[in-house]
């Protein structure tokens, strides 16, 4: 099978133009990477050409001979839709998970996002806590998240309330980093540790990073997040307006209505 023919791929793209046209990925913004199915590279092996095994900065020891399409650095989220053979790539990763190698893709040159650290990083997490389930990750620059990490305490908890109106979508709540400079090994590491616990993590001033599952899923949280973002925003901008949240009781009776459970220390 051609790799521009497999269903993987296609879902990839077709999240990838989702994005943009929700404003999350100004110029160059943003990326994505899929931790691809052993059938799935079966079924796409003849266009796989491994070039040079490339440093990744971080050891991944769970991603030990992994496959992962990925979106390439510099490379427009409006582009990947006309042009997703210059914009996104396939990496295999080594057996020690030190190393990687681009197998295809970025047929004008470059190289995996500059996040590739981070995105492996929360890869590696994931496959543990989630006994391989999580597939996907997802970076994405959403305004009214970014706009409330100006303004709110960056805390946990303080988030998670502000943005639990979606608790039913994210009830393991959302975790907050400070400022850090993107794409080195340092927010790599703290995002990860994030990850441990929960599906979203917040960048202050900068994004969010999801993981799920299946791309309905990740951009289904990212949209729930940023939804819930966009209404605390407007809430805050009204003039003479008591704000109000769903109390703690209520959000006790919501999780046991649907059968979600919610970390206790959030509630109050």
């Amino acid at each position: 099978m051609k790799v521009l023919d497999a269903d993987f791929v296609r879902g990839f793209i077709h999240m990838a133009d989702d994005g943009w046209l929700q404003g999350w990925h100004e110029a160059n913004a943003g990326n994505i990477s899929y931790r691809i199915k052993k059938w799935e590279v079966e079924s796409i092996r003849e266009e796989l050409e491994p070039r040079e095994w490339q440093p990744i900065g971080v050891k991944v020891p769970n991603l030990a001979w992994e496959f992962f399409l990925i979106t390439g650095a510099g490379k427009d989220f409006r582009n990947v839709k006309m042009h997703p053979e210059d914009c996104l790539c396939i990496i295999e990763i080594d057996g020690l998970g030190e190393n990687y190698r681009v197998c295809w893709g970025l047929v004008n040159g470059g190289r995996p996002t500059s996040e590739l650290e981070t995105h492996l990083m929360n890869q590696d997490v994931k496959i543990g806590v989630t006994n391989g389930k999580c597939r996907v990750i997802y970076h994405a620059h959403p305004a009214n998240v970014i706009a409330l990490s100006y303004v709110l305490p960056l805390k946990d908890e303080v988030f998670t309330r502000e943005l639990w109106e979606c608790a039913l979508v994210f009830p393991e709540a959302v975790g907050v980093l400070p400022w850090m400079v993107p794409g080195e090994s340092d927010i790599a590491i703290a995002t990860g540790e994030l990850m441990k616990q929960y599906n979203v993590a917040v960048w202050a001033h900068h994004g969010c990073f999801v993981a799920g599952e299946n791309y309905d899923r990740v951009f289904g949280l990212m949209h729930a997040v940023e939804k819930s973002a966009e209404i605390r925003v407007k809430v805050r901008s009204m003039d003479n307006v008591t704000e109000l949240k769903m109390t703690p009781e209520e959000l006790v009776r919501f999780s046991k209505y649907f059968g979600v459970d919610v970390p206790e220390k959030f509630l109050f």
